[in-house]
């Protein structure tokens, strides 16, 4: 009887560790999915961090005055 008590506390401890994984895996794989999604939004907020400065310089650019774009350009057209 000591054996068979054993091996049901046995199979009891192996039943609860594997529901035990079970819900760990369930778990794991909600942070990871819940990882990638975050991953994801950070990527789009760069990309348009990126699209505001491109916008940004091109509105300056086109603001500049002529003086601005004489220093900046300098001799370059005067090879004609």
């Amino acid at each position: 009887m000591k054996k068979n008590k054993h091996h049901q506390r046995k199979a009891n401890q192996d039943s609860s560790l594997s529901i035990s994984d079970a819900l760990n895996e369930d778990v794991l794989s909600k942070l990871k999915e819940a990882k990638k999604e975050l991953a994801q939004v950070e990527k789009k907020k760069e990309e348009q961090r990126q699209e505001q400065i491109r916008l940004e310089r091109k509105e300056r650019e086109k603001n500049k005055t002529f003086e601005e774009l004489l220093n900046e350009y300098g001799d370059i057209g005067s090879k004609f």
